[in-house]
């Protein structure tokens, strides 16, 4: 078998690569952000739990809050593609300003917060377009398989985006390292300018558009599961990753270039995730897929706050929870994308998308919250058992829904109807 014919069909479309190359880069770039954005607060403005949570939740906001607007903006447009490129452009620009304030001596936690809001909401509008600009590149038949690419990018983010930024850290300081994320945002914008995709028409402006679909959303019961389900998640994980880095570096002693490699070992999991996604949804069908990815990304995280002793067994927990969990989340993140991507119809898909996002990622900047309040009243190790607990209830909310009996993708989303 030749080399062209193990490469995926999607790769061998050029419009469909550019953009798979452009999402690649960025998630790199967005993983040195993850390391040397906190670390930049600890390490260098000696943040405390209640200011990393404050961090976190500048970060998060913007999700809560402007999901529902862009999406409805967003379904108005007929060029979702310029928008994007105009986000990552001014996101690289938001992150350039920290490594210039730092060297002129006059960074601080205020401005960190500000470039994380902004760098947030930017995120928001890019996400809202992009549900449309996969959609008009991907049939539904290759959504498993377009799915199962851009999440084995991010496996690969997690695996070398990590270590690179805590190298990065080490070298050149954390302020420093966010102008390799700035690239990563330039690069992205420069290969979304080279496809021009048929997008799908703007939808009309009528009464009740900017709500449509938050209706939709409540009044399906497989996505109302979802919501259910992945905001659980998304409540408990982040009130744990507030306070992870702090709880590596100041408990378990793991410096940056450690931590990096310890994240980016264990994201080999996700990897293997990604790639065995696909096969796992053939086998098992996608509802049962949801079920086991909800499973084992979050039972493994209860390893991290077990974490103790020599720092060899500390180091081995951490790996396993990580590898275990990074698999699992790619297997819900890929039965969950293409699900959704079939269900939704054109018509209001980025508002449906916005709904979703809102309810379910504003949970993050309150997780944010709950976890830098907790963290510094009870303590980190505690509010990271609360946080890992939890987070593995949220498969309840999917097990009495039509999910676990789902084997097969719709062949096409449903006309779209008003409420």
């Amino acid at each position: 078998m030749g080399i062209g014919a193990r490469i995926p069909a999607l790769l061998r479309e050029r419009a469909f690569r550019r953009y798979w190359t452009g999402q690649t880069v960025s998630l790199v770039g967005d993983q040195i952000s993850l390391m040397a954005l906190p670390l930049a607060a600890v390490l260098v403005l000696g943040a405390d739990a209640a200011e990393m949570g404050w961090l976190k939740t500048a970060e998060l906001l913007p999700a809560l809050l402007l999901n529902l607007p862009f999406g409805a903006w967003a379904d108005r447009q007929a060029r979702r593609r310029r928008a994007m490129i105009a986000t990552d452009l001014a996101r690289a620009a938001l992150l350039l300003t920290l490594p210039v304030a730092y060297l002129l001596d006059v960074l601080t936690l205020g401005q960190l917060y500000a470039v994380a809001f902004g760098v947030g909401a930017l995120s928001v509008l890019f996400e809202a377009c992009n549900a449309t600009l996969f959609v008009a590149l991907v049939p539904t038949e290759r959504y498993v398989q377009a799915n199962s690419l851009v999440n084995g990018s991010r496996s690969m983010a997690w695996l070398a985006g990590p270590g690179i930024g805590g190298v990065l850290v080490q070298v050149l300081t954390a302020p420093f390292a966010l102008v390799a994320d700035a690239l990563t945002y330039v690069v992205s914008a420069g290969y979304l300018a080279r496809i021009d995709p048929a997008e799908p028409a703007p939808a009309p402006v009528e009464k009740g558009h900017f709500t449509e679909g938050l209706r939709w959303v409540v009044g399906n019961p497989s996505m109302r599961a979802l919501f259910a389900a992945s905001g659980t998640v998304q409540f408990f994980n982040y009130a744990f990753h507030t306070l992870f880095v702090l709880y590596a570096t100041a408990e378990l002693g793991l410096s940056a270039g450690v931590l990096g490699a310890v994240l980016a070992a264990g994201a080999v999991g996700g990897v293997i995730g990604a790639l065995c996604s696909g096969a796992v949804v053939r086998r098992i069908g996608i509802g049962p897929s949801l079920v086991a990815g909800f499973l084992g990304f979050t039972l493994p995280l209860l390893l991290i706050p077990a974490a103790g002793g020599p720092l060899p067994l500390v180091l081995g927990l951490l790996f396993v929870a990580e590898f275990l969990s990074c698999a699992g989340v790619m297997v819900v993140d890929v039965a969950a994308g293409s699900l959704q991507m079939a269900l939704i119809p054109d018509g209001v898909r980025s508002r449906v998308m916005g709904a979703f996002r809102t309810l379910n990622h504003g949970f993050r900047p309150l997780g944010a919250l709950a976890g830098g309040l907790l963290g510094t009243t009870l303590g980190l190790r505690p509010t990271l058992w609360l946080a890992t607990g939890g987070a593995v209830f949220a498969v309840l909310w999917v097990l009495p829904s039509p999910l676990p009996r789902l084997r097969e993708l719709p062949e096409e989303a449903p006309v779209a109807t008003r409420a």
